[in-house]
């Protein structure tokens, strides 16, 4: 039998004893787990013995980093987004970088339409002035600033990708109609989910009345949605996102609420986690001046989350990391334009 493979976990988001990796492992690895925030706290004795290596989101994979990965053969992003890995770096290094696609996607679209939900029917206001006076808050007629009937509204999804299309077959059934903007998507594909493509991003902002994000964080998306996107949405339009922080522009979004330009937005992430509190969004949400009540939810990067989903980000881990190390399989690889063998 092969010995057991040493696999790092720096940076671990659950708090058990490595329950699901030790029995989908079956005895394959030799799991070192930590729970770090950053790579720095961890000892580089435990960077450079590591053969794999199991990573959540605290550990960033820097190129300063990439060398002290003596006997490392892979690692497994246990998760979908892979920013905080340099691609470029591991796969000079020989290094493949895989994820785990297809852990929580029925978890992130229910997340996007929960939120959808919880802003156009007024959920966090009504539930405030109750909160505050049982007896005089009990009252449907008070603010109600991004109310608006759902069905026969438009939703603008960007990046029709497997949550993307989890999230527009959710919103059909809600009677809302369906456009989608992903350059990268194949044609015709479209047609087969009965959603209208989209060729320009700013057209389909324009005539969306909800817009969802669903798109991976790259060069060519980061801050997709700036000033110039944010002022071609329609002022009553509402905007979701549960993919990568940095997809928006903080501060233009800022801007665009405090100036009514859109109606509300739905965060599940932040360009920055835990969020920077003087940052002048997150000022004024804590605060809660009158023009932001009701209009800006935010959740703590959740949208992935359920007990199902976190089993099946780590149990996916552990097999892609074993299918490599064991029989050469790769799975999910999202380096190998760079990587070395």
């Amino acid at each position: 039998m092969t010995a057991p493979f040493r696999t790092l976990t720096p940076d671990a988001q659950y708090h058990d004893d490595a329950l699901v990796e030790r029995e989908a492992a079956a005895g394959l690895l030799n799991l070192v787990t930590l729970r770090e925030r950053g790579a720095e706290a961890i000892p580089d004795a435990e960077w450079e013995q590591a053969e794999a290596i199991l990573l959540w989101h605290e550990c960033p994979i820097t190129p300063a980093l990439v060398p002290k990965l003596k006997k490392c053969r892979i690692i497994v992003r246990c998760g979908a987004g892979f920013d905080h890995v340099e691609l470029k770096a591991t796969g000079a290094a020989g290094i493949p970088v895989c994820n785990v696609p297809d852990y929580g996607t029925s978890e992130v679209a229910d997340h996007a339409i929960a939120l959808m939900l919880t802003l156009r029917r007024n959920i966090v206001q009504y539930n405030d002035r109750i909160r505050t006076d049982p007896v005089a808050g009990f009252d449907w007629s008070g603010p109600a600033t991004t109310i608006r009937r759902i069905r026969g509204q438009k939703l603008g999804i960007v990046g029709l990708g497997r949550i993307g299309t989890a999230t527009a077959l959710r919103a059909k059934a809600f009677g809302l109609e369906v456009m989608a903007y992903d350059p990268g998507l194949p044609w015709g594909q479209e047609i087969a989910l009965g959603v209208t493509r989209m060729a320009d991003l700013h057209d389909m902002l324009g005539k969306a009345d909800i817009v969802s994000l669903h798109a991976p964080l790259t060069e060519e998306t980061r801050h997709i949605i700036d000033a110039a996107a944010l002022a071609a949405m329609k002022p009553e339009a509402v905007l979701v996102n549960t993919a990568r922080g940095a997809l928006i522009d903080l501060g233009a979004l800022h801007a665009a609420l405090k100036e009514n330009r859109i109606a509300a937005a739905g965060l599940d992430v932040l360009p920055k986690e835990p969020p920077e509190a003087d940052h002048p969004l997150m000022r004024d949400f804590h605060d809660q001046p009158d023009w932001i009540r009701g209009r800006l939810v935010v959740t703590p990067h959740a949208a992935w989350y359920s007990i199902e989903s976190q089993t099946d980000a780590r149990r996916k881990a552990v097999e892609t990391a074993i299918a490599y190390l064991r029989d050469g399989e790769l799975r999910n690889c999202v380096n190998g334009a760079y990587l070395k063998r």
